[in-house]
């Protein structure tokens, strides 16, 4: 088992391996898994630094494999999804200030082309097993974008009833509604429901609500995604296939299963987290009892860095910014004898690379409307010299506005970012005088850009704000651009299961 001793050398060097063998062949069409967990810390797992956290399959996942040490994905959950469904920013799929609720009119337009659906074109069986949150209505479903199989709850797990225990964590008293609060329907937009007009929590199968998710169904959603996962990967070992397992952990209310509650001396989030780590050695033992680990790519990550509950160590900031706190997540990727073990990169990688990744190995065709992403295989195979497709450019949005640039080790905050926090070392929030001047930071020497180091370096400003500049043209600093894509719209959205606890006609 290893265990990560030197977080700074983890994060600062580019690929490494403690032996570089030469790859087997590489099959024709492997298969692929992509483990997306929810709000995950960076530093929540063993081999990105944590001590409080018993993660042991996820350090042997990292001792075989490659972690990728800069590894971005968006500030909340829609959009980190939309970008790895899309290989795109996510403003030009899903151009929405935050994220998606129950009941939306809006959502993934099906006319996109999601990553499953272009491994599907070339013979692929594909599910997603989890959370959705890309759009609730039957047009926005997985089943309506490339997927065979769907299974899951559409959105986080706190969109649903007090009284069911979606605004409460395992233990907590259930609270109650404060008096007339969200009883103006007209308070929610295209994007959906808040708060008490939240409708109940469904469970779906394909797009047929199978059970109204309480208390005891949040417990165990993660055993219950486990062993779908589980008999997916069974039922499709001779043939192709695309697994995308996004869970439900370790988002807000937290709800550990039953054999893992209260086992963790650091409370119930720990608790989740040694869950999460559980979920994973089942997944990889499967792959390795049905000896399909030489044709096999596992990828974990999280949707966006994580929430106070979670350590995002030595990172500034949380979930919702852009501080790298808030985007940078903690990544592996293993396939034996493929990715070379014991390896780590520092090159920017991010959500949008999966599907032209996947694509690239499964021999699938790229989408025709424009990526953003790149193919990063020859990274994760070790080659020598391997660059990341952002090495010139990565920008960072926070729903609709652009707040930062980072080219190479350089960013440079164009604005004020939301969710800095009281995170360990002397980095916060930035004070009112500071928010009208640029925040530049080299992240290969000050990772938690704790020093602002911009009237030092102006020229390099300049050429970061030249490059910001670039993006008015397309996604539009503010607001929506004209390279942001329309969006699938209903007139009438619906919600699965309606306040009286009644399945609506179709959903049943």
């Amino acid at each position: 088992m290893m265990r990560t001793t030197a977080l700074a050398t983890l994060l600062l060097v580019p690929v490494m391996a403690s032996a570089q063998l030469s790859p087997a062949p590489r099959p024709e069409k492997p298969n692929f898994i992509v483990i997306n967990i929810d709000d995950l810390g960076y530093a929540d797992i063993a081999p990105f630094g944590s001590t409080l956290n018993r993660t042991p399959n996820l350090e042997r996942m990292a001792a075989e494999g490659m972690k990728l040490t800069s590894h971005y994905a968006a500030p909340v959950c829609s959009p980190s999804r939309a970008a790895l469904m899309t290989g795109c920013y996510p403003k030009r799929v899903l151009a929405i200030p935050h994220v998606l609720f129950p009941g939306s009119a809006i959502g993934l337009n099906p006319e996109e082309q999601t990553v499953a659906k272009v491994l599907k074109e070339v013979g692929y069986s594909t599910a997603c097993i989890g959370k959705w949150h890309l759009g609730d209505q039957p047009e926005f479903l997985p089943t309506r974008h490339g997927f065979d199989h769907y299974y899951g709850i559409p959105y986080s797990n706190d969109m649903g009833t007090a009284a069911d225990g979606s605004k409460s964590s395992l233990g907590e008293p259930l609270p109650q509604p404060k008096q007339g609060a969200n009883k103006n329907p007209e308070a929610d937009d295209a994007t959906g429901l808040r708060g008490n007009n939240q409708p109940p929590l469904p469970l779906i199968k394909d797009h047929k609500v199978v059970e109204r998710v309480v208390a005891e169904g949040q417990q165990s959603i993660t055993q219950r995604y486990t062993d779908e996962a589980l008999k997916f990967i069974q039922a499709n070992k001779d043939h192709p296939f695309f697994l995308y397992l996004p869970h439900t952990a370790v988002h807000f209310p937290i709800y550990p299963g039953r054999n893992f509650q209260f086992k963790s001396p650091n409370g119930i989030y720990s608790d989740w987290v040694e869950e999460v780590d559980w979920s994973v050695g089942q997944i990889l033992d499967s792959v390795r009892a049905l000896k399909l680990d030489a044709k096999t790519l596992v990828l974990f990550t999280s949707d966006n860095g994580g929430t106070q509950k979670a350590k995002n160590t030595p990172l500034r900031g949380f979930k919702a910014s852009t501080w790298e706190g808030g985007m940078r997540v903690s990544t592996i990727a293993w396939w034996p004898k493929q990715i070379p073990a014991g390896a780590s990169t520092d090159e920017i990688t991010s959500m949008m690379d999966v599907l032209p990744t996947l694509a690239s190995l499964g021999g699938a065709k790229l989408p025709t409307r424009k990526i953003d992403g790149g193919n990063i295989w020859p990274i994760l195979a070790g080659e020598p010299g391997a660059k990341s497709p952002h090495a010139n450019v990565f920008y960072f949005f926070r729903g609709l506005k652009l707040e930062a640039v980072r080219s190479g080790a350089w960013k440079l905050h164009l604005a004020a970012s939301g969710g800095g926090g009281k995170n360990p070392g002397p980095a916060g929030s930035p004070t009112k005088a500071q928010d009208a001047n640029p925040r530049l930071y080299n992240l290969a020497e000050d990772i938690g850009e704790s020093k602002n180091i911009a009237v030092e370096n102006p020229e390099i400003v300049a050429r970061l704000k030249e490059l910001s500049t670039g993006m008015q043209g397309d996604l539009g600093l503010e607001g929506v651009g004209p390279g942001c894509r329309e969006m699938g719209r209903v007139a009438h959205p619906q919600v699965f299961i309606s306040q009286d606890g009644k399945t609506l006609p179709g959903f049943d």
